[in-house]
């Protein structure tokens, strides 16, 4: 049993120790620049920005070291680019089988399609839960370092409550694998889908009566700056998101029972 799931992990442990080790120094070498942060007049360099782009990585409060988390490391780093990764990275999950003929012959073994769709998301998981296991040791540290300190509980709740942010980005790439026969259409098009959800729910939110708008982007129920600078953990937010996540495993694997991976 999960044999697919142990192959396709260890395919990708090394290069996710790596992104691991690469993303905990650069939230260490962001919150070295902290202190430096100490004699600007953070509320008038937060009024420069435009309301959108306040709104979207949460900037009023990125005076304090917990609002300078949420700004430099988690908006960006970990809600933006760490949402196209994993989006990619599941735009890839059958569509590359597919594309280089690999998925006949995996097909011809005793496992049915749902099966192998599961477990190819199933271990888009490993990355996921390896970058949340690993970064907040490198930023709980480099915090500790700089002679500041942070709820390590709020902390925590950054990580897990996006897990299910993340597994629903990687859903999203995952249903456009069984869409598109070739990887790189399937990744440039979960790119587009998952940045263009970013902008949605950001423009939405600063607009009037288009707030409701913003509901169908995963960022919508995901907001590091209120779990770390307000304390606050939204954990309906994380139902829906794991409701929209089987939802779309769902309707990949309807998708791909049905499709034709020979032609």
């Amino acid at each position: 049993m999960l044999e697919i799931v142990r192959y396709e992990a260890e395919k990708r442990l090394t290069g996710t120790l790596a992104l691991a080790v690469g993303l905990g120094a650069l939230a260490v070498f962001f919150v070295a620049f902290f202190p430096s942060f100490a004699d600007v007049d953070m509320e008038s360099y937060a009024e420069a920005f435009p309301p959108a782009f306040r709104e979207a990585f949460g900037i009023e409060a990125i005076g304090t070291i917990e609002g300078f988390l949420a700004v430099e490391v988690y908006q960006f780093l970990w809600v933006l680019l760490l949402g196209l990764y994993v989006a990619y990275l599941g735009a890839g999950a059958i569509a590359t089988d597919v594309e280089r003929d690999r998925m006949d012959l995996l097909l011809s073994l005793p496992v049915s399609r749902s099966r192998v769709l599961g477990e190819k998301f199933l271990a888009l998981a490993v990355p996921i839960l390896v970058l949340n296991a690993v970064v907040p040791l490198a930023v709980y540290g480099g915090v500790i370092a700089v002679g500041e300190s942070i709820d390590a509980v709020d902390l925590a709740m950054v990580h897990l409550l996006s897990i299910p942010y993340l597994l629903a980005c990687a859903a999203i790439g995952l249903l456009l694998s069984t869409l598109v026969d070739r990887a790189d259409v399937a990744q440039r098009a979960a790119l587009a889908a998952v940045f263009a959800l970013f902008l949605v729910d950001s423009i939405s939110a600063s607009a009037e009566n288009l707030e409701w708008i913003g509901g169908i982007s995963p960022t919508a129920y995901y907001d590091p700056s209120a779990i770390l600078v307000d304390g606050s953990h939204d954990l309906g937010g994380a139902v829906v998101l794991l409701g929209a996540t089987t939802a779309l495993v769902v309707l990949a694997s309807i998708r791909f029972r049905r499709a034709d991976v020979g032609a």
